[in-house]
């Protein structure tokens, strides 16, 4: 039995390079670009939809089906931060300086 367990860091990455590669596609022949032609509001939409089903998988206990939804819900993710401009390395940055605070002293900061 193969212990190959991919990364999620590696596959994060690689699914963003596609998504970028996919801004000057054919919106007729990729989802992808179809989503980011039509610009970051429907970008927004899709990923909460997307996070609305991962929410009520997560509510019904549903394991297989959260799981399916959470990987939809990175999808869109990616794709809502490409359409802005926002990159895998802003949002390492934004952790890594949350990294070692409180969650209630964080919130409380902002």
């Amino acid at each position: 039995m193969s212990d190959n367990k991919p990364e999620l860091g590696s596959v994060l990455e690689r699914l963003f390079k596609t998504i970028e590669e996919r801004k000057d596609a054919d919106p007729m022949t990729s989802y992808t670009a179809t989503l980011l032609a039509e610009g970051h509001a429907r970008c927004a939409k899709k990923f909460g939809e997307e996070a609305v089903e991962a929410a009520i998988a997560g509510a019904m206990g549903d394991k297989s089906g959260l799981t399916a939804e959470a990987g939809d819900v990175l999808y869109h993710l990616l794709v809502l931060m490409a359409s802005l401009g926002v990159r895998l390395d802003d949002v390492a940055h934004a952790l890594a300086a949350r990294e070692g605070t409180s969650g209630h002293d964080e919130k409380a900061a902002r």
